[in-house]
């Protein structure tokens, strides 16, 4: 049985089944105020929560983690939230302390439970999941093939997605969650195609779309100036995507030095080693991007990134 878009009951259900013993009591059902104005305004957040490592003791391990990082979530309320490296237990420890938020994701090992998610949460009174299109496609030339790792790359990496409707104004958008390779160059570039590939091949083509997660590379790397709209060159082949997306970070602190969010448990900002991201289709309104810094203890091994965005009406 997946970890997949589930109602509440038969989620309880599966996590038993699963030996995860995670429940939660649902909060009532929030009233959504419809918005006249037809801005489609999304509160983002990505976060690699550092798989549970049995390494990792005192307050690096994540029965310790955890309690941080719910107060966390809690403070910055994303609409929705993509996280990387969540095994399923932790997804679960999740899922069970966040019941404004449903969840969905497949383990990258067998595309059901083992190996690490790419999963994404999403408030559950405002939006709803469109469940013609929602998957997970791992990094490979057999994107269909669950474990599949073909670009060099010694683990699975995968990519999860969403269309969701927004209860608000009607209006629909996509979400992508990922998390790139942290050693092959080549996977890395290779995967910006393939996600590239599949937002152009969404049905709604007119309806926003939303890239977040761990690229393990900076806004400079040839897969992020891709993504960007700018020409790259694999395999001595010629690459430029015309759809383009911006990195909402960048947008507003183009000459910000402290960017640092894989920190390496050490809780400093400075240095340019961000590899975080969360990109946003071109012609949205950036209120406010940031790395979210300062929990202690520290909640994971990098800092979350977030960002407020408004996505104009349509014409």
């Amino acid at each position: 049985m997946n970890f997949r878009f589930l109602s509440a009951f038969t989620l309880l259900g599966f996590l038993g089944i699963a030996s995860c013993q995670r429940s939660r009591t649902l909060d009532s059902p929030r009233p959504i105020q419809t918005r006249t104005d037809g801005i489609l305004e999304l509160r983002l957040m990505s976060f690699n929560v550092r798989y549970e490592n049995a390494t990792d003791s005192g307050t690096r391990s994540w029965p310790q983690r955890i309690i941080g990082a719910v107060k966390m979530i809690r403070r910055q309320q994303p609409d929705l939230l993509g996280v990387q490296e969540a095994q399923h237990g932790q997804v679960a420890d999740l899922w069970a302390s966040l019941p404004r938020y449903e969840f969905y994701g497949l383990g990258r090992d067998d595309g059901e439970r083992a190996g690490e998610y790419s999963g994404i949460f999403y408030d559950r009174d405002r939006f709803q999941a469109d469940a013609t299109e929602q998957g997970v496609f791992w990094l490979s030339d057999q994107p269909e093939t669950p474990g599949s790792r073909t670009w060099g790359n010694e683990i699975p990496r995968i990519a999860t997605w969403l269309h969701l409707i927004d209860r608000a104004t009607g209006r629909g958008f996509y979400i992508f969650n990922t998390h790139w390779d942290h050693k092959n160059q080549a996977s890395r570039e290779k995967s910006a195609l393939l996600i590239s590939q599949r937002i152009d091949a969404r049905k709604h083509q007119d309806e926003p779309v939303v890239l977040m997660g761990d690229f393990n590379s900076t806004e400079t790397n040839p897969g992020m100036i891709y993504l960007t709209g700018k020409q790259i060159s694999i395999a001595g082949k010629k690459h430029q995507w015309p759809h383009v997306l911006v990195v909402s970070f960048q947008t507003l602190h183009a000459n910000e030095k402290k960017r640092r969010t894989l920190h390496f448990w050490s809780d400093r900002r400075d240095g340019a080693l961000k590899v975080d991201h969360i990109l946003v289709s071109q012609g949205a309104k950036i209120d406010s991007a940031e790395i979210v810094s300062g929990d202690k203890p520290m909640v994971s091994d990098h800092f979350p990134v977030a960002a407020h965005v408004r996505f104009p009406p349509k014409n």
